[in-house]
């Protein structure tokens, strides 16, 4: 873990021109400022870097604008992509008047919920391990205006480019709707774009482990291994940048919207999260699927206030257009071993130390420090409530017939009813000041804009239906 004089060496040793100082808005997207290394010094990580927050939606107003952003130095990381030679380190932000963290920074947010675990006698450490899947397209266009609402993209490799004619002529190789998981080249023609990817995350210090292709015909995944929750959230937003820009250098766009056209599976992130005390796992146990009671009781959490975690963890009005049955997708508020069709699984291992509990509901358009931070208050409010998660599921949960399906609950429909759920259901994320009022009111003051956009603008497929009523 690099300090502050290990990172000021290393910008000395390295010939570092710039800092590029790098923080997350409430929606999860990386923002940054770039400072000439000539003035990084040991005041640039004691007191911090001034900004201008009323230009971040959902942060200050003008009136109240200078914000501070201080550095972690265990962060950093040399950015593969920049031309001039350039440090990058991911900030928490600060009041500037009172040095106190800002309630409504989404890192800040994490750090707390991760301080939160240990004072509650739960556990010492919490290990987050999100998969993220995406989509690679080689042209995508949109138009938003009073007289036209349209996208249009295209993939070389999607399924509906198998009678197109390309002047060097139709390969003909490329995966089916849902067929994409785990076909070989040529019919997986992005083998050495993801390579590339995964490479360059472990020049970064990325901690990584493999790369396929997934189950709609231009879907992707990589693999990150498991860390702690505000380190994994900063690896999100790396695993986001590298990819994106990746992609570019081939020519290719990359996006990680839930479900970017109809028809073939969207995209998710499973997130698997462990909790240890005292060195040992605290999920392994002689309970079913050999977890503890106190690994139940942390899904009972999760199961209880999944509507809620829906706001965090599918914080889009696209996110819904996932969260339907029939694509994989995990609906039902139900958890089994093994078992994909609920939103909770636990996945097989032999070693205790891997024992864990996965989430298969979340989405990657989450921003992860909140949504981490999220899943795991829910689980610590199962623990310390004793919330019991009722008897798993092993079936098929597809294939129920109707009256089983119908008493099992299911997680929210719309971005609409996720909002309404968190202000109905956020006590627990109150607890120990992780989340704040302030913060939730305006983390759903931005969400409702985006819902009230959704839902005012006409759409194409309502002249379809309704045009000639």
């Amino acid at each position: 873990m690099a300090d502050k004089n290990s990172v000021l060496q290393q910008i000395k040793d390295e010939e570092i021109a710039y800092v590029d100082v790098r923080f997350c808005d409430p929606r999860g997207r990386l923002q940054h400022v770039s400072v000439i290394s000539d003035i990084v010094d040991e005041d640039f990580f004691d007191e911090g870097f001034m900004f201008d927050g009323s230009s971040i939606a959902g942060w200050k107003s003008i009136d109240q604008s200078d914000m501070k952003l201080m550095p972690d130095p265990s962060s950093v990381y040399v950015d593969p992509f920049y031309a001039e030679k350039t440090l990058c380190v991911h900030c928490t932000v600060l009041e500037p008047d009172t040095n106190e963290p800002y309630s409504r920074d989404p890192r800040g947010t994490a750090q707390k919920a991760e301080a939160y675990l240990k004072s509650s006698g739960v556990g010492d450490a919490a290990y987050f391990g999100p998969e993220a899947e995406f989509f690679l397209f080689d042209d995508v266009r949109y138009q938003v205006a009073p007289n036209k609402v349209s996208f249009q993209i295209d993939a070389v490799d999607a399924a509906w480019n198998t009678d197109t004619e390309y002047e060097m002529g139709n390969m003909g190789h490329r995966p089916g709707v849902k067929g994409g998981y785990f076909p070989v080249n040529p019919t997986d023609s992005a083998q050495d774009i993801r390579a590339e990817m995964l490479s360059t995350m472990k020049r970064m210090g990325m901690k990584v482990d493999k790369h396929h292709h997934e189950v709609a015909s231009p879907q992707h995944e990589l693999g990150l291994i498991f860390g702690g929750l505000t380190e994994q959230a900063d690896n999100i937003l790396k695993y986001k940048y590298v990819i994106q820009n990746v992609a570019a250098a081939y020519g290719k766009t990359a996006t990680f919207m839930p479900k970017p056209y109809y028809g073939d599976n969207g995209s998710g992130m499973h997130v698997n999260m462990s909790i240890w005390k005292g060195g040992k796992p605290l999920f392994a146990g002689d309970k079913y699927a050999d977890l503890s009671q106190e690994a139940l009781w942390y899904i009972g959490g999760i199961l209880k206030h999944a509507k809620t975690l829906n706001a965090f963890t599918n914080p889009g009005t696209n996110s819904y257009k996932r969260l339907i049955p029939g694509f994989e997708a995990p609906v039902l508020r139900a958890y089994s071993a093994r078992n994909r069709s609920g939103c909770v699984r636990i996945p097989w291992t032999e070693s205790p130390k891997a024992k864990r509990v996965e989430a298969r509901f979340p989405d990657p358009s989450a921003n992860p420090y909140l949504a981490f931070a999220a899943l795991l208050m829910a689980g610590i409010d199962g623990i310390k409530n004793k919330i019991d998660p009722g008897e798993p599921s092993d079936k098929d949960l597809y294939d129920l017939p109707p009256e089983e399906l119908a008493a099992i609950p299911t997680v929210c429909g719309s971005l609409r009813e996720a909002l309404e759920c968190l202000a109905a259901d956020h006590q627990f994320l109150l607890a120990g000041d992780v989340f704040t009022k302030d913060q939730i009111e305006g983390f759903m003051a931005l969400k409702w804009q985006e819902v009230y956009a959704f839902e005012h603008m006409p759409h194409p497929i309502e002249y379809q239906m309704y045009f000639s009523c």
